[in-house]
């Protein structure tokens, strides 16, 4: 199983995240490795072969501590504890998590939108968000943090994980006007996709970055790399049919001051 493992500048010893990549399953198809091989796709909701997901999440969960929260996201803004929300009777419909508790993992998929890994500086509480462009406008990265802070996070460190480049991330005025309509800075982000009227090509990780500096999230690493252009991704706008790769974050146990 190949693994992209965080570079992630100050990130405290006890904290451990990951996000998947293709390669390393059973799934064939679409949701293969690109090279006629088995694929990691740990996603139940896209007609992929169910006993095929089931084996790779069992091919994950062997190096995790525990089984990660698989939410049901729908590109919105809740937030949810993990610890509650793994004694629900399905997975809870959320596009992030956030625990204090150490061996819980909190995870998100995608395929082109973005995954945020939180941690606070001194590893007591950890989140994950999905960030497509419709979440990140509504404000769910500043949930995320909200959250966090509610169950008493110092200051705040940021990883943003694979997701769509700022070449390929052609955009409609629509999205341009959903971010410039909250602040004003958005429109550095966005260039004219040329010959294409009408049609703008959009950085979601400087939309991000944006985003969380004005929560005073401004220890922010990661956001190098495109979905659609590396194939060791999946990507739903490269390839519509395909599966789902995942952003993962725990924590051993908390550090004690002194």
């Amino acid at each position: 199983m190949e693994l992209l493992i965080p570079e992630w500048s100050d990130r405290p010893a006890n904290v451990g995240a990951l996000t998947t990549l293709r390669q390393g399953g059973v799934s064939q198809g679409p949701y293969g490795d690109g090279c006629d091989r088995g694929g990691l796709n740990l996603a139940a909701h896209v007609q992929d072969d169910p006993v095929h997901v089931v084996r790779n999440r069992h091919v994950l969960r062997s190096i995790l501590p525990s089984e990660p929260l698989w939410l049901r996201q729908v590109h919105g803004v809740d937030v949810v504890d993990a610890v509650e929300a793994a004694g629900a009777a399905e997975a809870p419909q959320a596009d992030a998590c956030v625990t204090t508790q150490a061996g819980v993992v909190c995870a998100v998929m995608t395929a082109d939108c973005l995954p945020v890994l939180f941690c606070d500086l001194a590893g007591t509480v950890v989140g994950a968000a999905h960030a497509g462009w419709r979440g990140l406008a509504a404000g769910v990265l500043e949930h995320a943090v909200a959250a966090m802070r509610d169950r008493g996070a110092g200051e705040i460190l940021a990883w943003l994980g694979p997701a769509i480049g700022p070449q390929q991330f052609e955009v409609g005025q629509e999205v341009l006007d959903a971010f410039v309509a909250q602040d004003a800075a958005s429109r550095a982000a966005f260039s004219a996709s040329v010959g294409r009227e009408g049609k703008f090509l959009a950085d979601i990780y400087r939309l991000a970055r944006l985003r969380l500096a004005q929560v005073g999230v401004r220890r922010v690493s990661g956001g190098d790399w495109c979905t659609v252009s590396d194939t060791r991704f999946y990507s739903y706008r490269r390839d519509e049919v395909t599966g789902r790769m995942a952003s993962l974050i725990w924590f051993r146990q908390p550090v004690l001051a002194g």
